[in-house]
């Protein structure tokens, strides 16, 4: 049985070095990172992973090692952007073959594609594969919006399992789309770095898939949330707003993720590929001023090298 998708689910980081290499043992920090945290999954090949400028060698990489690093103890995710069906299905199964758990799938995008042809789309890819999908609902990337009734459709699809809700304004859609799929078994989960985390497990989500940088600080405010201890949950996350928030930059995002991943000791460089942007001076002092005053926790002994 597919695992049940759910909580803290981060998406990982790809590392490189400064040639601009894959950074293998860089990558197995970061792992061990997430997992000393507390996670409930890992996510690769997402838009935080800069999953756009993987070459298929370095995702069969990854995968590999993320799957042996994780050894079972969460779900690990496999992103899916292929731009038509075969594609899309393509890049499912070699992720089942890599060991991957679940599949994270955005629809194709280079020919916007309408409501029923998405409906083929996911149930082809799902009927594939042996892995439960996710539907990534991201219009800001896409361009392809998925109105709650739509997503509702593909909830009763045999295999398709979740959706990642990014379209802001986020828990009103997380709202929209839970009381559109009614007692359907199918897990809605949100995005956008977790700036709405709380408003939108109040409104029905189980879990978020934010950037990795910060699993440490936020899976303790989401356990106090579901606990019922909301003001003490909110108080942490008002802690760490900054570092969410500077994280959400469009085309520096993945360069600040590292910066602070390299801050903290987790990864040894920022190096990004276009066309992700590096940090200029200016950005690289906000991100370190947000670092210094949030003074971040020491890393745990299990990540320390």
């Amino acid at each position: 049985m597919a695992p049940k998708l759910h909580g803290l689910m981060p998406i990982l980081a790809t590392p490189f070095d400064e040639s601009g290499a894959l950074d293998r043992p860089s990558l197995r920090r970061l792992v061990e990172f997430q997992l000393a945290s507390g996670v409930d999954g890992v996510a690769v090949f997402g838009m935080a992973s800069e999953g756009f400028a993987l070459t298929a060698v370095e995702r069969r990489t990854i995968l590999s090692d993320v799957v042996e690093l994780v050894d079972g103890r969460v779900p690990v995710i496999a992103g899916v952007n292929g731009t038509s069906t075969a594609t899309s299905i393509e890049q499912s199964l070699i992720a089942q073959e890599g060991g991957a758990d679940a599949l994270m799938v955005l629809p194709p995008f280079m020919v916007k594609p309408p409501a029923a042809s998405l409906i083929d789309f996911y149930g082809e890819v799902a009927a594939a594969t042996s892995l439960s999908v996710m539907v990534q609902d991201a219009p800001g990337v896409t361009g392809v919006a998925m109105p709650p009734s739509l997503i509702a459709e593909l909830a009763r699809l045999d295999g398709v399992d979740s959706v990642k809700i990014e379209a802001p304004p986020t828990a009103p859609k997380v709202g929209a789309v839970v009381e559109a799929i009614g007692d359907a078994d199918f897990a809605v989960l949100g995005g956008q770095n977790a700036q709405f985390c709380l408003e939108e497990y109040a409104r029905g989500a189980i879990g978020t898939m934010p950037a990795c940088e910060f699993a440490d600080l936020l899976a303790p405010v989401l356990e106090l949330f579901v606990a019922g201890r909301v003001e003490e949950a909110r108080a942490g996350f008002r802690r760490m707003l900054p570092l969410v928030l500077v994280g959400l930059q469009g085309g520096i995002a993945w360069a600040v993720h590292k910066e602070v991943l390299v801050a903290r000791g987790i990864i040894d460089h920022a190096t990004v590929r276009y066309p992700a942007a590096r940090l200029d001076a200016g950005s690289r002092a906000a991100v370190d001023l947000v670092i210094e005053e949030l003074e971040l926790p020491p890393l745990p002994t299990a990540v320390r090298v």
